[in-house]
């Protein structure tokens, strides 16, 4: 019990600090910024993870770890969809900030409550790993062929339902998601925007959720993961959001991961792969994609105006 007490104050005062105190100002981060404070969250995520590995041993940190680089590099991937719903709605940049601090906010709160309903539903019914293993295996199967990323905020069914009861002004209306005229409150389009990240996650959950219980079946790590691979979410936007293009290889090396993971959960009660091994080929997998994405964004392109033929 004092291991999530500990790492929910933690979470707590990091998201007070960074709403109150670091951040307290809407305006637009700079690159520098977005980059120091990535640096940061990965490097907590690291110190916690050697206390982990100080006080639960090398297996169990390097599970987290493994759980860690997956949420992370999920993350990133899902940092596109992002991408396409600020554009989408038109979200100034300064205002982008807030959106992702309630959004993030919000997916904790899912986050642990999918893990501990995924690790009972497993623990109870132990066919489900079946399950889970084939859900990955089929997203990853998808997401593969995925080259293009697509958005339709108009087929969301929450947000239907939501503009269907309740009125939204016409404009943005400073950072806030509700206002009052005419004594009638009205949301703003930053709480539709808002809406929709949240459902997005939702749908997000579905493949990293099993992904790190094919890593883990440990709450406490599984959440953990999930945790600062989030936390360290806002900042990460902004400093991927200019360098998108450079990752346009990532989802093929997160398909791979997930099938991988996938397969794990399956054949687990007849093939037993080390947490170790696991570490090994998730990184391998990952490293590939990020390489592969480097290298053909360097590549020059042969068909411009002016090239060497």
């Amino acid at each position: 019990m004092l291991p999530w007490i500990g790492l929910n104050v933690f979470i707590l005062l990091a998201l007070l600090a960074d709403l109150g105190i670091f951040h307290r100002k809407h305006e637009e981060p700079t690159f520098r910024d977005a980059m120091l404070w990535t640096g940061v969250w990965i490097g907590l995520a690291l110190l916690f993870n050697a206390g982990i590995w100080y006080l639960r041993g090398a297996e169990t940190a390097i599970q987290f770890l493994s759980a860690y680089l997956v949420e992370e590099s999920l993350s990133v991937d899902n940092l596109f969809i992002f991408l396409l719903v600020f554009s989408h709605f038109r979200v100034p940049r300064e205002l982008q900030r807030g959106v992702l601090f309630w959004g993030i906010l919000g997916a904790l709160a899912m986050r642990l409550t999918f893990i501990l309903a995924g690790v009972a539903l497993l623990e109870r019914f132990h066919w489900l790993i079946y399950v889970f293993g084939a859900v990955l295996i089929v997203s990853g199967i998808k997401l593969w062929g995925a080259n293009q990323r697509e958005i339709h905020p108009e087929k969301n069914p929450i947000l239907r339902l939501f503009r269907r009861f309740v009125p939204v002004t016409p404009d943005f209306r400073g950072a806030r998601f509700w206002v009052k005229e005419a004594g009638t409150w009205l949301a703003t389009p930053l709480a539709v925007v808002l809406i929709v990240i949240e459902t997005t996650d939702l749908i997000f959950a579905i493949d990293s959720i099993p992904a790190v219980l094919a890593i883990s079946n440990d709450p406490f790590i599984v959440y953990s993961s999930n945790a600062f691979a989030i936390l360290g979410l806002r900042s990460l936007y902004f400093a991927l959001a200019g360098l998108m293009r450079l990752f346009h290889h990532l989802h093929y090396g997160l398909s791979a991961v997930l099938v991988f993971v996938g397969l794990k959960m399956v054949a687990s009660d007849w093939v037993k792969i080390s947490a170790l091994v696991s570490l090994g080929v998730i990184v391998a997998l990952l490293g590939v994609a990020i390489v592969a994405s480097l290298r053909s964004a360097n590549r020059p392109n042969l068909d411009a105006p002016g090239s060497a033929a």
